[in-house]
């Protein structure tokens, strides 16, 4: 009884505990928060609804090829979150189909000797969502996203904040490839973060 009640008296970062034990605990801890926080957001989408598809966007402005540059970005950043499965039109649970409305592509930052600094790509969409199996209709919403780009084709040593991450440069280790494609990539990957949070918060 006297070699239990030693450690009584201890302060707990004192007592004698096995390590082994204690990571495996706190990775089994990590594990199943994670799991708890997919649950929880994938929890708020009507639950017959497990996948999305993402036809081709239709393209309202001038500018070549960006329906194909569009579609290919929404599809890789839903594809990356993983919330909603994406497959093809003839198995989806749902559709997202989007309209580019506009471009814009026009100086934004100047400096002292008035001469243009930073340029600002922006792309403006309508996004509608639909559920196949209810025909229902279950967001629809205009997004816009920007994307920033200097004149000196390297933006990796532009000095800009390109994607507003607030980071810039050599601190940024996602600043490469060519300044305008970099620039549409950033902008729609913004539209589809605000399309997915729109999923996760509006059921």
């Amino acid at each position: 009884m006297k070699k239990y009640q030693r450690f009584y008296k201890l302060p707990l970062h004192q007592l004698p505990f096995n390590r082994s034990l204690l990571s495996i605990f706190i990775l089994t801890f990590s594990i199943f928060h994670a799991s708890c926080m997919f649950y929880s957001m994938a929890g708020s989408i009507p639950p017959h609804i497990k996948s999305i598809a993402i036809p081709l966007v239709e393209n309202q402005t001038a500018e070549f090829a960006m329906a194909e540059t569009v579609t290919d970005n929404l599809v890789s950043k839903f594809t990356k979150e993983n919330i909603l499965r994406v497959t093809d039109e003839k198995s989806a649970d749902s559709i997202m189909k989007g309209v580019i409305l506009k471009v814009d592509d026009g100086p934004y930052t100047f400096s002292k000797e008035e001469a243009v600094t930073e340029y600002r790509f922006t792309v403006s969409m309508k996004m509608e969502w639909l559920d196949v199996e209810n025909d229902k209709v279950l967001l629809t919403k205009q997004y816009s996203g920007w994307g920033a780009y200097g004149l000196s084709g390297d933006i990796s040593t532009d000095g800009i904040d390109n994607d507003g991450d607030g980071a810039i440069d050599g601190d940024d280790i996602d600043e490469i490839g060519d300044p305008r494609e970099f620039a549409t990539k950033v902008a729609v990957e913004k539209i589809a973060e605000d399309v997915l949070n729109d999923i996760l918060t509006s059921w």
